[in-house]
């Protein structure tokens, strides 16, 4: 087995051509439906979706150098301090030193280690923790958008449309026959799975756990809600 065969991910482009053919589909379907223009803002979101999730592979220089400043000011710090103490072991004649001031010294000495690395620690992991932050403002951004792609399948109850006798004077007015019903609901189902997969995207880009829960998350409530979507269609299939 060679080793492209070995390294699969989902590719961004791939996901958005898919996307944009989805659109010109439920436009030739149900022209000017709000359908249509609600899967050409997931289009818009998956192009900056690609984008943000090849950032967040990119190292941040800002960051970086923030890194490498506080490691080289930390270093000087801790050299500084031992540059002065050892003219001041020498003044008082080495080992004669007094028990005490060795003991301040070495306490200070480790007082000085403990905070700088603890500094370097919460240093080094910022640039996690940013991405982090970008990364789960992203999702929040696609799971509001299932939940919106969930909303216009909501009201299509196929029992209503199948069974006109059933229908009271308050229910949902709908044009669409049991073959467009099954077509819609299918580019609903549709888009909740590409929204599934563009957060996918994100857990290939950072390697984090609170990332790759919350992306299990979003992809739990797509199926979820895809689940519903196909129990009406399978509805549709049987009465038809």
């Amino acid at each position: 087995m060679n080793e492209e065969a070995i390294n699969i991910r989902l590719e961004a482009p791939r996901i958005v051509a898919t996307l944009d053919q989805l659109v010109a589909r439920i436009q030739a379907r149900f022209p000017e439906s709000n359908l249509s223009k609600l899967c050409a803002a997931l289009v818009i979101v998956a192009r900056k979706t690609e984008r943000r999730a090849e950032a967040t592979r990119r190292p941040i220089p800002a960051l970086r150098l923030l890194i490498v400043s506080v490691l080289v000011v930390a270093l000087f710090l801790v050299l500084l301090f031992v540059l002065f103490l050892v003219p001041i072991v020498s003044i008082h004649g080495g080992i004669d030193l007094d028990i005490i001031s060795i003991a301040l010294s070495l306490e200070a000495s480790l007082n000085l280690i403990i905070i700088f690395g603890a500094a370097i620690w919460f240093i080094i992991g910022l640039e996690r923790r940013h991405k982090r932050g970008l990364i789960l403002k992203y999702l929040h951004e696609l799971r509001s958008l299932a939940h919106v792609v969930d909303m216009h399948q909501l009201t299509k109850d196929p029992n209503v449309i199948l069974n006109p006798q059933s229908r009271t004077p308050v229910s949902p007015e709908y044009a669409m026959s049991e073959f467009e019903l099954a077509r819609y609901l299918n580019y609903c189902s549709e888009m909740l799975a590409h929204i599934g997969k563009l957060a996918a995207l994100y857990a290939e880009s950072l390697t984090d756990s609170v990332v790759i829960e919350a992306v299990n998350d979003l992809e739990t409530l797509t199926t979820d809600l895809g689940r519903k979507i196909w129990q009406k269609i399978m509805i549709i299939g049987k009465i038809t």
